[in-house]
């Protein structure tokens, strides 16, 4: 892996990361699936016209038309719109941790669904992995964080690791930008709807939601969206999702910074683990196909 790819996906990890701090501010001002409803709207109309201005047009493949919808709605609608609204009730650290799990969860569907084999290292890594959650989420319900705030990041998780089985070796060579803003409209369709049927829309003009508002679409929304498409093309998937092992550590991180979440040693004894079991799963993939 060259130093600009490791530069990428430092960059990504950082920017991912970073999202559930900018949710967790935004969704204390503004109803959440309106929000983000409005958050792909803007994001994916720039990529769009950044994309036809670049050349790219929206002839897509039927493969690529798949990509564009599953991820539209498992992505953006079901995965980020259940996170968002999770952080109503729980911490973005929390949120960031379960979010992190999608290496494992997407190692262990491949496994049991597809007949992917993993190695030793691998296995030990799913085990690491899901220790981890145990050690985190045991002391998070104790201290009483919100169980249906907890379930529905977990739904999440499952719903893009779902999409994640079902459009993996789908090209997006020619027209990554156009994909990634194509995928963002049916995120933004699929969540007004959404808003409209389970949350009474409300609103506080602050400068701290503008602030959340405009870094959430513009640095995790579509920055790191592309990144990480460019990211995947240079690398692999596999190399590519081993950066993940870093948003457990980043996202608590930042949380602790940014809003002065409470931050324990069980958790980052917790997020060590965590870290390890995702970097255990990649590395054992790598050494499965090699």
């Amino acid at each position: 892996m060259d130093f600009r790819a490791i530069l990428m996906g430092l960059s990504f990890a950082l920017m991912w990361s970073s999202a559930f701090t900018s949710a967790r501010i935004a969704v204390t001002y503004a109803s959440p699936l309106a929000m983000l409803s409005l958050r792909f709207l803007i994001s994916g109309l720039i990529a769009v016209i950044i994309a036809r201005a670049l050349g790219q047009t929206a002839q897509l493949t039927r493969k690529q038309w798949t990509a564009v919808v599953l991820f539209g709605i498992c992505q953006n609608a079901i995965y980020l719109g259940a996170n968002f609204m999770a952080m109503q009730w729980i911490e973005a650290s929390l949120a960031a941790i379960i979010a992190s799990l999608l290496p494992l969860t997407v190692a262990a569907a491949s496994w049991i669904f597809l007949g992917e084999r993993l190695s030793k290292t691998g296995t030990l890594g799913l085990i690491a992995g899901t220790i981890g959650v145990f050690i985190i989420m045991g002391a998070r319900l104790s201290g009483g964080a919100d169980l249906f705030g907890v379930a529905l990041c977990f739904v999440g998780v499952a719903a893009l690791t779902l999409a994640t089985l079902l459009v993996r070796g789908i090209s997006t060579s020619g027209n990554v930008l156009m994909i990634v803003g194509l995928q963002m409209l049916v995120g933004s369709a699929v969540l007004l709807p959404s808003s409209l049927l389970l949350e009474t829309f409300h609103v506080e003009w602050t400068w701290q939601l503008l602030a959340a508002f405009t870094y959430t679409t513009l640095i995790p929304g579509l920055a790191a969206t592309l990144i990480w498409f460019l990211l995947v093309g240079r690398v692999g998937a596999t190399r590519a999702a081993s950066f993940h092992f870093l948003n457990p550590f980043l996202g608590v991180a930042i949380a602790a910074l940014v809003i002065s979440e409470a931050l324990t040693l069980r958790d980052l004894f917790g997020v060590v683990i965590i870290m390890g079991g995702v970097f255990a799963v990649q590395m054992g993939r790598d050494q499965t196909k090699s």
